[in-house]
């Protein structure tokens, strides 16, 4: 079947400008695509290319269709970059499919409880008294530890980790290297030398969370390490224990959350920022990247460098220095005219 730009309108809900019936054969960036592509405009900052690009088909926000198109056609969207994602999946390959079953390589222990089409990879362990629930998919080389109770339709990639007694909920995924459960850094100074602090806790993450590559999340040292509902976290991000993370929040690349901290619902942040112990970011908290947040912050606070200030802060003390240059040309520049004057 032909899909033509009308047919990509209806799917992401736009507002067609131009020809429908202009055929599209896929998706590219509004540099590489061509007259057969669709592409997109979603920041006013990238509008110089719209001129120089050969896309047929551009999704837009309602701001910018005013541009000038030439042969362009037009899809007004309200949200460009969902749109377009929506228009990526139309010429996406098919998912790849896990069939049910338990491969022969794989380890599961004979009191394991799995729910229906769950898929085993191969070499996975799966450890006594787990519970797997509906559908979920444990791919090659994963372990899951002792008495691990995972929900339904959950997708762990290959080699993830999850230690004994953590909770995972429903449509959870785990991209490769993730592990989730291990040992909170604890070590109390002794006479004798470090004396290790027992973790005795579990990590709790709840419904439709996503966690990317080598992030690790540590186990409570009493409690529960617990990250809530929907909340999305990068590659190589550090999550300490007994750390709490609310609803919808966004932890970006590299990111890092010290013990005992608890951050509100839709808080953010940004790459390599980090976060002290024992602190609380309120809702929608904003921190910019490589800040290190070290006292708490309320509700739709935005923190910006090391302390952590408002942006207000930060321009104030950066712009410092060139204001007292200024100052200091014109007490010279006062002090001449003086001088000047003295003489006569």
């Amino acid at each position: 079947m032909m899909i033509t730009a009308g047919k990509i309108a209806e799917i992401v809900k736009g507002e067609l400008l131009g020809c429908a019936e202009r055929e599209i054969t896929g998706v590219a960036s509004l540099k590489d695509a061509n007259e057969h592509q669709v592409s997109f405009l979603g920041n006013k900052k990238y509008q110089h290319q719209l001129a120089d690009s050969r896309a047929g088909v551009v999704l837009v926000s309602r701001d910018m269709a005013g541009e000038e198109r030439g042969d362009k056609t037009f899809i007004v969207c309200e949200n460009v970059d969902y749109a377009f994602s929506q228009a990526i999946m139309v010429f996406a390959p098919p998912p790849v499919r896990f069939a049910p079953g338990i491969h022969p390589s794989a380890v599961v222990d004979p009191s394991v409880k799995l729910g229906r089409n769950v898929h085993v990879g191969p070499n996975a362990v799966i450890d006594a008294g787990a519970e797997i629930g509906d559908e979920t998919v444990i791919a090659a080389g994963c372990y899951i530890g002792h008495e691990v109770k995972i929900g339904a339709q959950c997708l762990l990639y290959p080699n993830v980790t999850v230690m004994y007694r953590c909770i995972l909920g429903n449509k959870v995924v785990l991209h490769p290297g993730v592990v989730i459960g291990a040992d909170g850094f604890g070590f109390i100074p002794t006479p004798k030398g470090l004396v290790k602090v027992p973790q005795t806790g579990i990590v709790r993450i709840d419904d439709d969370v996503e966690i990317g590559a080598n992030t690790t999340v540590d186990r409570a040292r009493f409690d529960k390490t617990w990250i809530k509902a929907n909340v999305k976290i990068d590659n190589q991000v550090m999550v300490a224990h007994n750390v709490v993370i609310g609803e919808s929040s966004i932890l970006v690349a590299q990111s890092g959350i010290a013990g005992s901290a608890e951050l509100g619902r839709g808080v953010i942040l940004a790459a390599k920022a980090g976060v002290n112990g024992h602190i609380t970011l309120g809702d929608g908290v904003q921190v910019a990247g490589t800040s290190g947040v070290v006292k708490s912050l309320p509700a739709g606070a935005v923190a910006v460098g090391t302390p952590a200030e408002s942006q207000r802060e930060f321009m104030a003390r950066h712009t410092l220095p060139s204001r007292f240059e200024k100052l200091a040309a014109k007490v010279k520049e006062l002090k001449a005219e003086v001088e000047e004057l003295r003489r006569k």
